[in-house]
This record gives C-alpha cells, structure tokens and sequence, in this order.
C-alpha cells in the first residue's frame, strides 16, 4: 500500500510506495525519551522510501547500530535508522505518526514489554516481547 509521510513544517516527505500494513510499538528508554511516549514504527527496509527535503534532515547517532534522525526545521522525528552492518544496514522504522493517512495500518507487535511504565497498555491479541526477548531476537539476526 502508498503511504505518504511529511514532518510538522512539510520540510521533509517521505515517499514509501510499499508501505507494510502493520506496525510495531517500542517502550524502550530510548524510545520513550524520542517520541515522548510509545514509538509507533513503519519498518521500511533499505532503499523503500523516496525522501524529498533530505538537506533539511539532521542526524544523531543514538546507539553503536542506529541513527534517529530529525527535521532541522521543526524539529518532527522522523525515522530511525539502522547503520550496522548486517542484513538490517539501511533499514528505517518511520513513525507511524507521520503518515498522511494511517488507516488499514494495525498493531502486531510490543518490545521491551517490561519497560513500559505502568500508566497505560495497549489493547488487542497481538506478540509481546520483554526486553531479553527483543534483544535477542536482534542477536540473531545480526
């Protein structure tokens, strides 16, 4: 399916002509203090978005495998980005917040499950996964 995805100022578009139809949800430290809550990400791989207004991303180089990167501008986070090498290098998780239209997009996933603070849960049948979990699963895949 088509998504379009702009930042707050419309600075930076993204393009992702095959967007996934589902979406995940991150409550890990890192996570939260980003998106100032539950990160909900689009997993786009390598190469799946045309980005227009690229000169107006800034980059911050958050962890030994990733990149969180930002309108200049407005300041709207907008995807991570796996640098690592490995069969995930490239590979952006897009907000889910900055799509243009997130219908038919559904929940199928929650990592770091036993971070999330106590205030609230996310509703439905859908994977769980605790922190030991999620990190092993990168492990295996690197």
């Amino acid at each position: 399916m088509h998504k379009t995805a702009t930042c707050l100022c419309g600075a930076v578009t993204l393009d992702i002509a095959e967007a996934p139809d589902t979406t995940g949800a991150c409550h890990c430290g890192m996570c939260r203090k980003w998106s100032g809550g539950i990160y909900l990400g689009l997993h786009v791989p390598a190469g799946g978005a045309t980005i227009t207004g690229a000169q107006n991303i800034s980059a911050y180089t958050s962890s030994d495998w990733a990149e969180r990167c930002f309108c200049a501008t407005c300041g709207t986070n907008l995807f991570y980005r796996v640098t690592a090498p490995g069969p995930m290098q490239g590979d952006m998780h897009v907000g889910l917040g900055l799509l243009d239209d997130p219908s038919g997009i559904s929940l199928t996933e929650e990592i770091f499950i036993d971070r999330k603070p106590d205030g609230y849960a996310l509703a439905g049948d859908h994977k769980r996964m605790t922190e030991a979990e999620t990190l092993a699963m990168f492990a295996d895949i690197s």
